[in-house]
């Protein structure tokens, strides 16, 4: 049997495909399931990633798997061809939908391609403890791969303010990569 998560090098092939349908495989419990367990998932998978590869290569692993979500998430979830404003209204309109957060633009310079904005109600960290650090890697990776999907180009996303940092919004700046 064929392991769908694998091409014939044995390198990864995710596709949006891979997710299955949802709808007929959880025909009673449904599509949405608690914040607590998807934190549960994240969590641990960083824990284990950083007791095995340090914490800086499991914080580089979470980001580029949410590089990874971002662009497919944008591929099939977005109107691509979309004027920014339009682009920016239907994200907000779908990350709210889906629960992952609300989604503010904050600034954006076409010129440079340089942008600034807050998630409120971050999936991944809103309510965590304060520990005066920014943890939403996944997020810097899920903005970058967004913003690759919609402009063509790289993208460097960090987080310069989080829940975890005090902030009740996540903050973050992206820049396209030189």
């Amino acid at each position: 049997m064929e392991n769908v998560f694998m091409n014939p090098s044995g390198h990864s092939r995710f596709c949006w495909e891979n997710l299955g349908d949802i709808k007929a495989g959880r025909g009673d419990l449904g599509e949405e399931m608690p914040v607590l367990v998807y934190r549960l998932m994240q969590f641990t998978m960083l824990d284990v990633l950083a007791r095995e590869f340090g914490q800086d290569k499991a914080n580089d692993i979470i980001r580029a798997a949410g590089h990874l979500a971002g662009m497919e998430f944008a591929k099939n979830t977005q109107d691509l061809t979309a004027g920014f404003d339009a682009f920016v209204a239907n994200l907000q309109q779908t990350l709210q939908q889906l629960k992952v957060g609300i989604l503010r633009m904050e600034a954006f310079h076409p010129e440079t391609g340089e942008i600034v904005l807050t998630v409120g109600q971050d999936l991944d960290c809103s309510g965590l403890p304060i520990t005066n650090e920014t943890v939403c890697d996944y997020d810097e990776g899920f903005i970058a791969g967004i913003l690759e999907a919609y402009t063509g180009k790289a993208y460097q996303v960090r987080e310069i303010d989080c829940w975890a940092s005090g902030d009740r919004v996540c903050r973050f700046r992206g820049a396209v990569a030189t």
